[in-house]
């Protein structure tokens, strides 16, 4: 059942009488997984800007690496906050360095025009390109880059974060990446796999792969390490750190008992775990560099789902009100006080980087959807309309939440926009299941 699932998570044990294999690819060492995310936008914004993005201009022999402005279209049209028009109603083709024609771009239904060029250069090549407000005529932004064959998708998704924040007044969150775990196979032969990929579901790489559970991948603010819980000595969690740049992986946590749901603090130094080696699951805070734990709760109930608010404030799952709902808490300790008051379960919470807005799965009659509490305002929301929505994570702008959701009886993954009008649909391009779903932060 998803409410044994979700507040009892770290209890899963892996099937017995599989044989160990386990197989690591960290940095550079990292493979190419087969499947690629295949996103589909199945509910928009209504109020969408129309925008003219042009192919970019391309000078070399042969074909151009990648198509730039057909990966900011799809990132754009991606985001619900944009209404980029068909190729085939643009009505001209120009390249950076151009000045546009307003009067026919505003004819067009465009309210902002996008145009650039690829040139080669040397081993690799120029990215350029130019922003402009038709309405205002004017030129809003523009920039170059040099990249590789490797890096043009890169650009085009800073391009597009470029874009998004020029018109919007918001980052953008394209260039960043998407973490989680993929499960195939059947019940004592599957396979599980924790997974990176680009936010629009390229490039996907396996960090691991394990016969045991993976489970609550969490993104250190450098967005560089990954913490992870894995059940690879079979009966007994551990908590891993994986450092992608120096290809180390290691056990940072392994006592008695339950060891799970690590989160980041927002300086990179602590991690929030639920640990039960003293009784029931509390919270504890763990000094990545020393080692140490510190006790955070003390409750004859079950505490669990740590998540920070700011470096010195944590919330919480706890079943101390009789049902799961959210706490908050110093992380020093002391007296929890509670956030959620709808409804009888509120569990798995995710926070926004300012730590205004608190998403997590709320149940009701008809299932576990998404929902949203402003902590200011304690205004409350439910995002999503699915049946068995969990695992919610913040976009690092804080205008996204990825959660984990069932279709056809198969585990995969939506996003939903913070005012619940956009919604994505995320499928794992081959058979299998995806869940566990983190969000990086931004590039450092």
């Amino acid at each position: 059942m998803l409410p044994i699932k979700i507040l009892f998570a770290n209890y899963i044990r892996p099937a017995r009488g599989l044989s160990f294999l386990l197989l690591w690819l960290v940095a550079a060492n990292f493979q190419l997984a087969q499947a690629v995310i295949e996103i589909e936008i199945t509910q928009g914004g209504e109020n969408a800007i129309p925008i003219a993005i042009v192919p970019f201009g391309w000078n070399g022999v042969g074909q151009v690496p990648e198509d730039v402005a057909a990966i900011v279209d799809a990132d754009l049209q991606r985001s619900g906050n944009f209404s980029p028009l068909n190729r085939e109603d643009l009505v001209a083709n120009p390249v950076s360095g151009d000045t546009p024609r307003y009067a026919n771009w505003r004819l067009s239904g465009a309210d902002f025009l996008l145009i650039g060029s690829v040139e080669p250069e040397d081993t690799g090549y120029i990215v350029q390109f130019q922003l402009f407000d038709v309405i205002q005529q004017a030129v809003m932004t523009g920039f170059s880059f040099r990249v590789t064959d490797q890096t043009m998708r890169s650009a085009a998704h800073q391009i597009s974060d470029v874009v998004y924040e020029n018109i919007l007044g918001i980052p953008g969150a394209f260039n960043t990446q998407i973490a989680f775990v993929s499960v195939d196979g059947r019940v004592g032969g599957r396979t599980y796999q924790l997974q990176l990929a680009d936010a629009d579901g390229v490039n996907p790489q396996t960090m691991l792969t394990s016969p045991f559970p993976i489970l609550s991948p969490a993104w250190a603010p450098d967005g560089v390490r990954l913490a992870y819980v894995s059940f690879e000595n079979r009966t007994q969690s551990a908590i891993y750190i994986q450092d992608r740049q120096q290809g180390s992986r290691v056990k940072a946590i392994s006592v008695q008992g339950i060891n799970g749901a690590p989160s980041w603090s927002p300086d990179g130094t602590r991690l929030a775990v639920s640990l039960s080696h003293e009784g029931n699951p509390e919270i504890y805070i763990f000094q990545v560099n020393s080692s140490q734990l510190q006790r955070v709760t003390q409750s004859a109930s079950i505490d669990t789902e740590p998540v920070w608010i700011d470096d010195d404030t944590l919330l919480f799952t706890s079943n101390r009100s009789g049902g799961p709902q959210l706490y908050e808490v110093s992380a020093r300790g002391g007296r929890a006080s509670r956030l959620t008051f709808d409804g009888s379960y509120n569990a798995s919470a995710t926070v926004s980087k300012d730590g205004a807005t608190v998403a997590f799965v709320h149940g009701t009659d008809i299932g576990f959807q998404i929902a949203a509490i402003d902590r200011n305002s304690g205004l409350f929301q439910v995002l999503t309309q699915g049946t068995l929505d969990e695992s919610p994570s913040f976009s690092p702008n804080g205008q996204m939440i990825i959660y984990a959701t069932e279709k056809s009886g198969r585990g995969t993954l939506g996003a939903v926009s913070l005012d619940g009008s956009v919604v994505q649909s995320l499928t794992l391009g081959e058979a299998g299941s995806v869940r566990e779903p983190a969000w990086s932060p931004y590039p450092q």
